[in-house]
């Protein structure tokens, strides 16, 4: 198999710091109470100034909104709630025009099942099955009789003239596109780059090619592993299905950046991809490294029971996230890719019931000083809060994070001057509502500890995305790291803790950059009083 490193990763990712962004919540311009294109326009100086210089925008394509924009009706046509393609383009000028870059999220896996490929797919007849010259017969997963199963995958019947079922990827209306099978068994199962899955691929590549000619930087992609299906343990298949993407539109777009939705940097990286995230994955009770940083609970709302390392009452030791991290961050830096931790997304539940201001002070600084590019969800920077709410567009749970960005004090919190029961969601009603206008007014807010550390992680070698890892105290509650490259070190070291710290360190200048308390340089090492932060040199 293609050992697909990265070498040519696109140059504006040294730098890069994205700010998450769920248009229907961001800030409407027209007041039917929907976050839209425009809005985002209104405010990229703001997010300019907070120090990101990327966007990654949830989907904003055509849809029927089961799940939220994640079920694609058309993919080179801008959701009319948002605006227009128009709109769109324009969005790409502004933020280039500011030195910024913009991801959109690409769902490659299926569609809606109002997709004209599927609706055509779905026809009884093989030559009715077609979109303009396109043969789109096999762009899905269709069994070969109406009384088929799926050969343990999730199928529906019954809802289709065709003559058999199709699989599905999550709910109901959302069909797997056809990428293959590792390992065909029956005679509706396609092969694995086999013609039906070049066939998806390339449609796929067609899709890339449409935004990215009209100024898009490149993709965040969803569900990136599942792909093919009954792949091997590794992904076999499937990092060869995005290496085959890859090797077409690369050439022809190679500063466009690609993250995926993973969480193997050794088998994404190795498709091709630039990024990978490291996910809040939880299942069962069982946390991963990401989790034991801040989330360690299965009542994500209470801090008592948290046992995550930035909880100060804890006493979690910080090894319990780099026994698995480190690993991972080898393997990204062994294709020259990132390995990028997230603030939050539209899928996890914020921290602020769970960590405490000061504790999401500290856990941001360190987040945003260690190694890749970090990615903000919007409103985590003010410690937007989860708010508990009925199910919207198949969020589920997740709804709580999703909630309008809250701007000011004035109605609908900023976000809309449009009346408050049309609003995508309710914006939070507390008295305390944090807002955008309070943090930039307090000196000592979240928000300004991230603008610094920001524009440290952009002026600062050390701090930029490759710059190499070291850890230095990696046991017990504190933790201290370095950051290289060529002959500049800088050391980051963090307290979470109620007790006071000591890191041994050597060869520091005794010049904090930035710092949370008051760390003193000592012979030898630095003395972190509880609760603690520093950039040293």
């Amino acid at each position: 198999m293609q050992e697909n490193v990265c070498t040519n990763r696109p140059e504006w990712l040294e730098t890069a710091a994205f700010y998450e962004i769920y248009p229907q919540s961001f800030q409407d311009s027209n007041a039917d109470g929907i976050g839209d294109i425009n809005g985002i326009i209104q405010r990229l100086d703001y997010i300019h100034n907070l120090g990101c210089t990327a966007l990654w925008i949830n989907p904003c394509f055509d849809s029927p909104f089961k799940d939220a924009g994640y079920d694609v009706r058309n993919y080179t046509l801008v959701a009319p709630r948002y605006g227009t393609n128009d709109d769109l383009v324009r969005l790409f000028d502004e933020a280039h025009r500011r030195g910024m870059h913009v991801l959109l999220d690409l769902v490659p896996g299926h569609t809606s099942e109002e997709h004209p490929w599927f609706k055509a797919s779905a026809q009884p007849e093989e030559r009715d099955r077609v979109v303009g010259d396109d043969n789109v017969s096999e762009r899905y997963i269709w069994t070969d009789t109406w009384i088929s199963n799926g050969d343990g995958l999730p199928f529906i019947g019954g809802e289709a003239e065709r003559d058999g079922t199709y699989i599905l990827n999550f709910f109901k209306c959302q069909p797997a596109l056809n990428y293959g099978f590792a390992h065909p068994r029956r005679a509706w199962q396609k092969p694995a780059l086999g013609p039906e899955a070049i066939a998806t691929c390339d449609a796929m590549v067609d899709v890339m090619r449409f935004w990215l000619s009209r100024g898009a930087d490149g993709f965040r992609v969803d569900m990136a592993d599942s792909l093919v299906k009954q792949d091997d343990e590794g992904k076999p298949f499937t990092i060869r299905t995005w290496q085959y993407i890859f090797s077409k539109i690369r050439p022809e777009f190679p500063e466009a950046a690609f993250v995926s939705e993973w969480g193997r940097p050794y088998e994404s990286l190795k498709a091709g991809f630039d990024m990978d995230f490291y996910l809040d994955w939880r299942w069962d009770g069982n946390p991963n490294g990401y989790n034991m940083l801040l989330r360690n609970t299965d009542t994500p709302l209470s801090h008592d029971n948290d046992a995550s390392y930035f909880n100060a009452d804890s006493g979690t030791p910080v090894d319990a996230f780099l026994g698995q991290y480190v690993p991972q961050l080898r393997d990204a830096e062994r294709y020259h890719g990132l390995f990028n931790l997230i603030t939050c997304n539209h899928d996890t539940l914020r921290t602020a019931q769970r960590l405490t201001d000061r504790e999401r002070k500290l856990a941001y600084a360190t987040l945003l000083t260690l190694p890749g590019a970090p990615f903000i969800y919007y409103g985590d920077e003010i410690g937007m809060r989860y708010l508990p709410m009925r199910s919207k567009e198949g969020g589920y749970n997740r709804t709580g994070s999703r909630t309008p960005m809250q701007w000011d004090h004035g109605a609908n919190l900023g976000f809309s001057q449009g009346r408050a029961d049309d609003l995508y969601l309710p914006v939070d009603p507390a008295a305390d509502a944090p807002t955008v206008e309070d943090a930039m007014a307090n000196d000592d807010s979240l928000w300004h500890v991230i603008q610094s550390v920001l524009a440290l992680h952009k002026s600062e070698a050390a701090l930029h995305t490759t710059a190499g890892f070291d850890v230095i105290q990696g046991e017990g509650r504190a933790f201290a790291f370095a950051r290289t490259t060529g002959d500049e070190r800088l050391v980051i070291a963090v307290n979470p803790g109620r007790n006071v710290e000591h890191v041994a360190v050597d060869g520091l200048d005794g010049d904090a950059l930035f710092a949370i308390d008051s760390p003193a340089f000592e012979e030898g090492g630095i003395m972190l009083p509880p609760q603690s932060f520093v950039i040293a040199r």
